[in-house]
Protein backbone atom coordinates (compact mmCIF):
# COMPACT_ATOMS: atom_id res chain seq x y z
CA UNK A 1 0.00 0.00 0.00
CA UNK A 2 2.72 2.43 1.08
CA UNK A 3 4.07 1.36 -2.42
CA UNK A 4 0.92 2.37 -4.40
CA UNK A 5 0.87 6.03 -2.69
CA UNK A 6 4.43 6.58 -3.63
CA UNK A 7 4.07 6.15 -6.60
CA UNK A 8 1.20 8.72 -6.95
CA UNK A 9 3.63 11.04 -6.82
CA UNK A 10 5.59 10.40 -9.04
CA UNK A 11 4.36 13.52 -11.56
CA UNK A 12 4.31 11.70 -15.08
CA UNK A 13 0.88 10.95 -16.62
CA UNK A 14 -1.54 13.24 -14.85
CA UNK A 15 -0.96 16.60 -16.72
CA UNK A 16 -3.44 15.72 -19.19
CA UNK A 17 -3.28 18.16 -21.92
CA UNK A 18 -5.67 18.71 -24.83
CA UNK A 19 -3.62 21.14 -27.39
CA UNK A 20 -6.01 22.81 -29.76
CA UNK A 21 -7.28 21.32 -32.63
CA UNK A 22 -5.10 23.10 -35.80
CA UNK A 23 -6.47 21.41 -38.76
CA UNK A 24 -8.12 17.98 -39.39
CA UNK A 25 -8.43 15.96 -42.99
CA UNK A 26 -11.01 17.06 -45.10
CA UNK A 27 -13.03 14.04 -44.03
CA UNK A 28 -15.22 12.61 -47.06
CA UNK A 29 -18.28 12.71 -44.66
CA UNK A 30 -19.49 13.15 -41.09
CA UNK A 31 -20.00 9.67 -40.72
CA UNK A 32 -16.52 8.87 -41.35
CA UNK A 33 -14.99 11.85 -38.92
CA UNK A 34 -17.86 10.17 -35.96
CA UNK A 35 -16.47 6.40 -36.50
CA UNK A 36 -12.41 8.00 -36.55
CA UNK A 37 -14.28 9.88 -33.77
CA UNK A 38 -15.21 6.92 -32.07
CA UNK A 39 -12.40 4.08 -32.47
CA UNK A 40 -9.38 6.85 -33.02
CA UNK A 41 -9.64 10.08 -31.11
CA UNK A 42 -8.91 9.32 -27.48
CA UNK A 43 -5.68 9.02 -28.85
CA UNK A 44 -4.78 9.71 -32.12
CA UNK A 45 -6.21 13.61 -31.61
CA UNK A 46 -6.35 16.87 -29.71
CA UNK A 47 -9.90 15.80 -28.50
CA UNK A 48 -8.83 12.95 -25.89
CA UNK A 49 -11.26 12.17 -23.15
CA UNK A 50 -8.74 11.39 -20.09
CA UNK A 51 -10.59 8.71 -17.86
CA UNK A 52 -10.74 9.03 -14.18
CA UNK A 53 -7.89 5.76 -14.19
CA UNK A 54 -5.65 8.45 -16.33
CA UNK A 55 -5.04 10.04 -13.07
CA UNK A 56 -4.24 6.72 -10.93
CA UNK A 57 -0.61 5.40 -11.26
CA UNK A 58 0.71 3.48 -12.72
CA UNK A 59 -2.40 3.04 -14.82
CA UNK A 60 -1.62 7.32 -15.73
CA UNK A 61 1.58 6.19 -17.03
CA UNK A 62 0.61 3.64 -19.61
CA UNK A 63 -2.56 6.06 -20.85
CA UNK A 64 -0.10 8.86 -20.80
CA UNK A 65 2.76 7.14 -23.28
CA UNK A 66 0.18 5.70 -25.07
CA UNK A 67 -1.75 9.00 -26.23
CA UNK A 68 2.05 10.54 -26.65
CA UNK A 69 2.66 7.77 -28.72
CA UNK A 70 -0.17 7.59 -30.86
CA UNK A 71 -0.26 11.35 -31.60
CA UNK A 72 3.81 11.09 -32.52
CA UNK A 73 2.74 8.12 -35.31
CA UNK A 74 -0.61 10.49 -36.69
CA UNK A 75 -3.03 12.65 -35.25
CA UNK A 76 -6.13 13.88 -36.63
CA UNK A 77 -6.30 17.06 -34.88
CA UNK A 78 -3.12 18.44 -36.86
CA UNK A 79 -3.16 17.37 -40.03
CA UNK A 80 -1.55 19.06 -43.04
CA UNK A 81 -1.65 16.49 -45.74
CA UNK A 82 2.07 16.81 -45.40
CA UNK A 83 4.43 13.82 -47.40
CA UNK A 84 5.21 12.58 -43.64
CA UNK A 85 1.75 12.18 -42.67
CA UNK A 86 0.80 10.50 -46.04
CA UNK A 87 2.94 7.87 -45.92
CA UNK A 88 1.26 6.77 -42.38
CA UNK A 89 -1.81 6.49 -44.09
CA UNK A 90 -0.80 3.15 -45.43
CA UNK A 91 0.09 1.86 -41.83
CA UNK A 92 -3.03 3.56 -40.94
CA UNK A 93 -5.13 0.70 -43.53
CA UNK A 94 -3.47 -1.72 -42.66
CA UNK A 95 -3.91 -1.73 -38.89
CA UNK A 96 -7.78 -0.98 -39.14
CA UNK A 97 -8.06 -3.52 -41.37
CA UNK A 98 -6.15 -6.32 -39.43
CA UNK A 99 -7.95 -5.12 -36.58
CA UNK A 100 -5.28 -4.03 -34.29
CA UNK A 101 -6.12 -0.89 -33.74
CA UNK A 102 -8.02 -0.05 -31.58
CA UNK A 103 -5.36 -1.77 -29.33
CA UNK A 104 -7.17 -4.89 -27.27
CA UNK A 105 -6.25 -3.08 -23.95
CA UNK A 106 -8.49 0.21 -25.15
CA UNK A 107 -11.48 -1.95 -26.05
CA UNK A 108 -11.27 -3.79 -23.11
CA UNK A 109 -12.54 -0.32 -21.23
CA UNK A 110 -13.87 1.18 -24.11
CA UNK A 111 -16.59 -0.82 -25.96
CA UNK A 112 -18.37 1.45 -28.02
CA UNK A 113 -14.76 1.81 -29.90
CA UNK A 114 -14.92 -2.23 -30.73
CA UNK A 115 -16.08 -1.55 -33.97
CA UNK A 116 -18.63 -4.28 -35.90
CA UNK A 117 -17.11 -5.80 -38.95
CA UNK A 118 -19.09 -3.58 -41.45
CA UNK A 119 -18.21 -0.12 -39.29
CA UNK A 120 -14.82 -0.63 -39.33
CA UNK A 121 -15.28 -1.37 -43.23
CA UNK A 122 -17.15 1.63 -43.53
CA UNK A 123 -14.46 3.52 -41.77
CA UNK A 124 -11.79 1.97 -44.00
CA UNK A 125 -14.10 2.69 -47.09
CA UNK A 126 -14.02 6.71 -45.71
CA UNK A 127 -10.54 6.60 -44.89
CA UNK A 128 -9.70 5.46 -49.04
CA UNK A 129 -11.82 8.72 -49.72
CA UNK A 130 -10.97 11.38 -47.29
CA UNK A 131 -6.81 10.40 -47.93
CA UNK A 132 -7.15 9.74 -51.50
Amino acid sequence: MALFLLIQLVPYGRNHSNPPVVQEPNWDSPATRELAKTACFDCHSNESVWPWYSNIAPASWLVQRDVEEARAEINFSEWTGSAAQMRKVDDLFEVVEESAMPPVQYLLLHAEANLSAEQRQQLLEGFQRTFQ
